[in-house]
């Protein structure tokens, strides 16, 4: 492809721009993943201040007038060469768009508040969080989700869209709320029955439990490493470490990793691993030459979830991996009995059963999980559910969706890092991104035979080229409909997600 840089004078200007841009987010992406995995915590309170100013340096590079002077300029100015290029172009001007009114929306004191604002919150899960107290976060929660509440009505107005709209549209462009509740409560019709079916299933099955014992984190953390290097994850370009809640952050040229260890039960960080891998590759297959411009960037995080989801759900829970796993896995460990077989390891690896953690949850129950989220924080943005009430409203959502009530804020509302870290509105992108994954892995192995004969082999080179030349390299120059039904010859198909759970879960 030739080079990506504009020859027109105001679409280069807006190049340079958006590239410093990308700078400092990724500087910042740096700085978070540092506060998550390795700050000490008597670092917490400069790394507010520096990721405030920093976000602040962005907002006012992105909403100063000249950016949308230099918008509309481009978007007059005829340039010409590769048509093939432009088409690159004309999507990355809207994206800059998008951006640019997003930015405008608030005042630079906002922007710092909410960053500063999400540090110390976040600061204060992690101290509630292993005592299971809420109390010690809700007061930081309450005046973080009030400056939400401030920028999402102000997003809303630039819009022309309800406040969830709004924050939607950071995590998901051109994501509705009218779109995802049709979804959701599809799901909720489906689901309940068919649960009860695959629990009917499993009790005549008999038990298929996992692998017990003591697993050290040394040979835990060698497997995992071992596993994404087999996954194709490139080391000289990312890393992996501890954090209090596994996540994928930094930049595409430095892709962090974090996952967290249980003694007793090596399946619960490999799988982490395995989902945050997932991620890594997207980001490590984004194009090259257009990583400091938006357009090469993730298109939205229902398809970033989408590469994590299809990796860990759909790939490494596959009988052909499975079967390739299993003695690697008792060499690893010097695993012992019928636990360890490839067939029981299949049905352990499937298995239903409504859990009090979301990152832990089966793919029949994890909807479940997503829609709780999505139900509570809407409420608690539209101002129908106050933050001291959040405790209570959790645990009794939770009791009606997975028939379950948690015994304690810890396996509640504190599991999740994400409101207290100021991500409002991401939450549906889970269960978007797991119908997204099942109908990217059914059009990949359509699309060539040799993938599940690889997987057999413990390869995924011919999935990984396909992710490549459909899904990641096309980043953000398609909407998020259009890039799917490329991909795969549809937009998204609720009815690919229930096929898919009926063959793995009634009929496998």
């Amino acid at each position: 492809m030739p080079s990506p840089i504009p020859t027109t004078p105001a679409a280069r200007a807006l190049h340079q721009r958006f590239a410093r841009l990308s700078a400092i987010e990724d500087a910042l992406a740096i700085l978070q993943w540092d506060r998550a995995a390795v700050m000490p915590d008597g670092g917490g309170e400069g790394r507010a201040e520096q990721i405030a100013v920093l976000s602040g340096l962005h907002h006012d590079i992105l909403a100063a007038p000249e950016t949308g002077h230099l918008l509309d300029d481009a978007e007059t100015e005829q340039g010409a060469g590769d048509p093939v290029v432009a088409s690159w172009h004309q999507a990355n001007r809207a994206e800059m768009r998008r951006r640019h009114v997003h930015a405008t929306a608030l005042p630079r004191d906002l922007v710092e508040a909410l960053a500063r604002g999400a540090s110390v919150c976040e600061q204060a899960w992690r101290a509630a969080r292993p005592q299971a107290d809420f109390a010690l976060v809700q007061q930081p929660l309450e005046a973080l989700l009030a400056l939400v509440r401030e920028s999402a009505r102000a997003k809303a107005e630039a819009l022309g869209c309800g406040l969830y709209d709004a924050l939607l549209d950071e995590y998901e462009p051109g994501g509705k709320v009218a779109a995802i509740e049709a979804l959701f409560a599809d799901l909720e019709t489906f689901l309940p029955d068919f649960l009860g079916a695959v629990m009917e299933r499993q009790k005549a099955k008999g038990p298929a439990n996992r692998p017990t014992g003591v697993f050290p984190r040394v040979a835990q953390e060698a497997l995992g490493r071992e596993t994404m290097a087999r996954l194709g994850f490139d080391f000289s370009a990312g890393r992996l470490d501890v954090s209090a809640h596994p996540f994928c952050g930094g930049t595409p040229r430095d892709v962090r990793l974090t996952t967290r260890y249980d003694d007793g039960d090596f399946i619960s960080a490999l799988f982490s691993v395995i989902h945050e891998t997932g991620h890594a590759l997207y980001e490590q297959g984004l194009p090259a030459d257009w990583l400091d411009q938006p357009v090469g960037r993730a298109r939205g995080m229902s398809v970033h979830e989408s590469q994590s989801l299809l990796f860990e759900m759909q790939v490494c829970r596959d009988p052909a991996w499975v079967a390739w796993a299993a003695p690697v896995w008792r060499e690893r460990f010097g695993g012992q009995g019928p636990e360890w077989e490839t067939e029981t390891l299949c049905r352990a690896l499937t298995r239903v059963e409504p859990g009090f953690i979301r990152v832990e949850a089966d793919e029949v129950t994890y909807p479940a999980h997503v829609i709780l989220r999505f139900r509570l924080e809407r409420a608690m943005i539209e101002g129908d559910l106050a933050v001291a009430d959040l405790p209570g409203a959790w645990n009794d959502l939770s009791e009606r969706l997975l028939g379950i009530r948690p015994p304690n804020d810890r396996l509640g509302c504190l599991q999740d890092i994400h409101w207290y870290d100021g991500a409002w509105g991401y939450f549906p992108t889970y269960t978007l991104g797991a119908m997204t994954a099942a109908q990217v892995f059914d059009a990949a192995r359509r699309a060539d035979p040799a993938i599940t004969p690889a997987l057999a082999r413990g390869e995924v080179a011919p999935l990984l080229g396909w992710l490549r030349r459909e899904i990641h390299a096309r980043a953000s120059l398609l909407s998020t409909d259009a890039l799917l039904s490329a991909a795969t010859g549809r937009p998204l198909d609720a009815q690919v997600f229930k096929d898919h759970l009926r063959r793995r879960y009634l009929e496998g």
